[in-house]
């Protein structure tokens, strides 16, 4: 069934910019500044009023309309890094061989070595934005921080990966590095 018109709208809070031009978003804040290339996506959007944007769909099948919701949350999250930033902080769990990890800030690789005791040396390109720290207050711990959310909750995703383990029972070997805390570097 097509619905003839559907809309999502989003409010965009004070201090921040957002410009749309062909589906080619900016977004400007006191934070720094993201983009996003929304070209493969038929949706329009609108201005309504200064302090809002309205993100329209003419004669959308279902999965059409579903992509209103995804856009609106895109922007959202774009609106609240250059506001508040993102924060993921990871903890590194092992039960016999401690896991060390090294932050290469040239060029912004983290390794990983000593994994259950493996000679093999991890290593995992973090994504462009990324501020990467071990936390010098908590033992066994590493603080993400950025102002894309894609970015930042990938290069995690990355790093829980790569240390995932393999042909051992995992309820037995809970050895790995896990995302122990999420939220926002500006606290309400």
């Amino acid at each position: 069934m097509k619905y003839i018109h559907s809309s999502e709208t989003l409010d965009i809070p004070e201090g921040v910019s957002v410009a749309i031009k062909s589906r080619l978003i900016h977004v400007k804040g006191p934070r720094g500044e993201l983009h996003k290339d929304l070209t493969h996506l038929s949706v329009s959007f609108r201005k309504s009023s200064p302090s809002q944007i309205t993100i329209e769909l003419h004669h959308g099948l279902r999965k059409g309309v579903a992509t209103l919701r995804t856009v609106r949350s895109l922007i959202n999250n774009m609106i609240i890094g250059v506001t508040k930033g993102f924060k993921y902080k990871m903890r590194y769990v092992y039960a016999h061989f401690p896991i060390n990890v090294n932050v290469d800030d040239k060029e912004n690789v983290v390794e990983i070595r000593n994994f259950l005791g493996e000679k093999i040396v991890r290593r995992v390109r973090i994504l462009p934005g990324v501020e990467l720290k071990i936390s010098d207050n908590v033992k066994d711990e590493i603080i993400l921080s950025g102002n894309s959310l894609e970015n930042v909750s990938q290069s995690a995703a990355d790093i829980q990966q790569i240390c995932r383990v393999r042909n051992k029972d995992i309820r037995k070997f809970l050895d790995g590095i896990y995302v122990s805390e999420r939220g926002n570097i500006i606290e309400d």
